[in-house]
């Protein structure tokens, strides 16, 4: 397989008053052209920054502090502003959580979409909206000659998050970084969209990073997954293995709190305590105040990821319980 994206310890820092903050934290992950991965973890696990500054769309006084991101043979953590403009939204595309965030509820969507392709193409007007009229029927919008004069409040939330798919695809981009696509919306309009993503990705052979909290959803879309906690990667491998048989307590105790985890008429299990504030990180392992499995080597000692029997690369001490 052709390699598209490589990230190697990759670092966010954020320099506020109180000192300096670590969102994120020496992630590595690798995605071969057409490949899926999922990001995943809690709120505040660092997964969206982490996405964000694939992009390079970190905003002060946040920086990335160290590593690089290879992606198509260029390092995108030292590319200059306006060359990134070229790979931003171009081979790059990103889909956000709230549609109506993203769209522009002043101009009609023929008229966004448009507009972009003339951003990124060298093409007529005419060919532009021929291009957008395309997308639309990929991502199975009905009339599309007719919706194109639509003002977004005109849609549903599905049919809007639809949109903004199409908008991802004007310019045939190599990888979609999708973050919580699914989260303003309701659960069955939720399937069809991972389900149209997981299509698009196979007919367009494009790579995707999931940024999501839902296993569930992780475990039908992606190949790849990375599990996310506190600003670093905890687990890591094929999808399959890590949700069969995890390595991490952590990723045991997210797919332990799943729905379908639990017995009929019983209550939902959950990982006891809150994940740490990145201002007042625990010293050894962060998951360490919260796991069932903690001694003493665990609050003095950071474990680096390594290698399980599994094939799949976990940072704990006892890995080897799994």
């Amino acid at each position: 397989m052709q390699r598209l994206l490589d990230v190697d310890n990759l670092s966010v820092e954020f320099a506020l008053r109180q000192g300096t903050l670590k969102a994120v934290r020496n992630v590595s992950f690798t995605l071969d052209k057409g490949e899926r991965l999922g990001l995943v973890g809690e709120s505040g696990a660092g997964k969206s920054v982490t996405g964000f500054s694939i992009i390079n769309l970190i905003s002060k006084p946040g920086y990335i502090s160290g590593g690089n991101i290879m992606f198509e043979g260029q390092d995108l953590a030292q590319m200059p502003f306006e060359k990134m403009r070229g790979i931003r939204g171009n081979r790059i595309s990103m889909i956000f959580q709230d549609p109506m965030m993203t769209l522009n509820p002043v101009l009609t969507v023929g008229t966004q979409m448009i507009e972009t392709v003339l951003a990124h193409k060298k093409v007529s007007r005419k060919e532009a909206e021929k291009i957008a009229l395309d997308k639309l029927r990929k991502v199975y919008i009905p009339s599309p000659e007719k919706r194109l004069a639509q003002y977004p409040h005109e849609f549903s939330g599905g049919m809007r998050q639809r949109i903004v798919i199409a908008i991802s695809l004007l310019t045939d981009p190599a990888l979609i970084i999708a973050d919580e696509p699914t989260t303003a919306l309701d659960v069955t309009i939720q399937a069809e969209i991972m389900d149209l993503l997981l299509e698009l990705c196979k007919s367009e052979d494009m790579g995707l990073i999931l940024i999501t909290h839902d296993l569930a959803v992780v475990s039908e879309v992606t190949q790849k997954i990375a599990v996310m906690y506190a600003g670093r990667v905890v687990e890591t491998g094929e999808t399959a293995t890590v949700v069969s048989k995890p390595g991490h307590p952590y990723t045991r105790g997210l797919i332990a709190a799943l729905p379908q985890s639990c017995g009929k008429g019983l209550r939902l299990t959950q990982i006891p305590g809150v994940m740490p504030s990145i201002i007042n990180m625990p010293s050894g392992c962060p998951f360490h105040p919260r796991c069932e499995l903690c001694t003493d080597v665990c609050k003095l000692e950071d474990p680096v990821l390594t290698e399980n029997k599994f094939g799949t690369m976990v940072a704990c001490h006892h890995a080897d319980k799994a």
